[in-house]
């Protein structure tokens, strides 16, 4: 490694250290190259070239207009109708609510595709519903915080949107792929519900299964069941690109939350709007300066040196996915999702990509490692938001989710291991 990467890797660790914000330290280690190291002789003005340039995307647009419409959903009452049709879904077993959770959190992903929007969204409408009606509160927020997890998996998904601006790959075909693996993760964290309330012997739910009540929640549900299928029916029918989709999810989500549920009026706008543009902003400053720092690393040749060293090694794609899982899982549990994938995808891909990888299959590799990291401390987002809602404290949180994460895990393991689970659908 030469004294460019050092440097940089060196600032930017003491950046984290000392409680910098991410995107602040990344960009304060790029700017220290440029002021210690001689052998680089650049103009402040190329990195902020750079860093425009990394947002100088019309993929990019989609972040935005798709932290709105999950804004707006949340507090239009259209999160609220998809818990409800959950609900009666699976009313009347052991363990209904749990079930009804995991379900919730799988319609609510593919509005948001957000995971901590997730688990705050769900949470507050479901926590304290089912704490009294008699589910342990460590395994409910535990059980929240990996359903919640699949708001980056199930599309839209803004890290799917960040990883294909970074590589180039398809959008669509990311969210194929995340829609078939976010079924299977969908599919074991109920099998481990149904386990769990066996074995634990959780409540059953207070109202049995009914078609009428099923039917009355559907009838409700309809106009908030639509928006995913305006989102992913434009853009695999190629009528709309995926930024387009995201303007379209915000204009039905406003329709719906003011003319159909009625539970924002105008003036809730100016908040909304306020809420999601400093969201937006936090994703879009972190691109902007990873963008610098992923291609000073390569200007200075780093880039191909370790290129070079790896492929050196003659590792297997198999081995490689292996290796690039633990190190993506092991960031993740340090910085944000956002952050480690515009970090470190620009290092990873060209050596996946000589070595013959997919760029989809690496592409739900990044994706998944990540939200692993949003459930694992120190971060843990999704564990910070479960506290939120559910006033315990970590360790708690962290015993309550074992057996769900394991079972998140076990798919993520899957997927690393055998490419076609993410690319059969291609």
């Amino acid at each position: 490694m030469n004294t460019v990467a050092l440097i940089m890797f060196a600032a930017f660790a003491i950046m984290l250290m000392i409680s910098v914000p991410v995107a602040v330290a990344l960009a304060t280690s790029v700017l220290t190259v440029v002021l210690v190291d001689g052998s680089i002789s650049l103009g402040f003005e190329v990195i902020v070239q750079r860093m425009y340039a990394g947002l100088e995307s019309s993929s990019i647009m989609a972040i935005p207009f798709f932290i709105l419409a999950g804004n707006i959903m949340t507090k239009g009452g259209i999160s609220r109708r998809l818990v409800d049709f959950a609900n009666a879904l699976v009313g009347g077993i052991r363990g209904g609510m749990g079930l009804a959770l995991v379900l919730a959190c799988a319609f609510f992903a593919a509005l948001s595709g957000s995971a901590p929007a997730t688990v705050i969204a769900i949470g507050l409408m479901l926590f304290n519903d089912m704490a009294r009606l008699g589910y342990d509160k460590n395994r409910t927020a535990g059980m929240l915080v990996v359903s919640g997890g699949l708001g980056p998996i199930i599309p839209p998904s803004i890290i799917m949107v960040v990883y294909a601006t970074l590589t180039n790959a398809s959008v669509g075909d990311m969210f194929k792929s995340g829609m078939v693996i976010g079924m299977m993760i969908v599919a074991v964290l109920m099998m481990i519900v149904l386990i769990l309330a066996s074995k634990e012997k959780w409540p059953r739910d207070t109202q049995p299964l009914s078609i009428r009540r099923l039917l009355r929640a559907a009838w409700k549900a309809i106009p908030a069941l639509m928006l995913p299928i305006i989102i992913l029916g434009g853009i695999y029918s190629g009528l709309v690109t995926p930024t387009e989709s995201a303007v379209l999810a915000v204009v039905w989500s406003l329709f719906v939350a003011i003319f159909v549920y009625r539970e924002i009026s105008v003036k809730d706008l100016f908040g909304i709007f306020v809420d999601s543009a400093k969201s937006s902003a936090m994703i879009l400053f972190i691109i902007a300066a990873s963008t610098s720092f992923s291609w000073l690393f390569a200007f200075s040749g780093t880039s191909s040196d370790l290129v070079a060293w790896i492929t050196g090694m003659n590792l297997s794609p198999m081995v490689f996915a292996i290796v690039v899982s633990i190190v993506l899982v092991i960031f993740g549990m340090f910085l944000e999702g956002i952050a480690t994938a515009v970090l470190m995808v620009p290092i990873l891909w060209p050596v996946a990509e000589v070595l013959g990888m997919n760029v989809i299959h690496f592409g739900m590799i990044v994706a998944i490692s990540n939200v692993i990291g949003t459930m694992t401390p120190p971060v843990a987002v999704n564990i910070f938001a479960a506290q939120t809602v559910s006033k315990l404290k970590v360790g708690q949180i962290v015993r309550g989710e074992l057996p769900f994460f394991l079972g998140y895990v076990a798919v993520f393991f899957l997927v690393v291991l055998i490419p076609a689970l993410s690319t059969f659908m291609l």
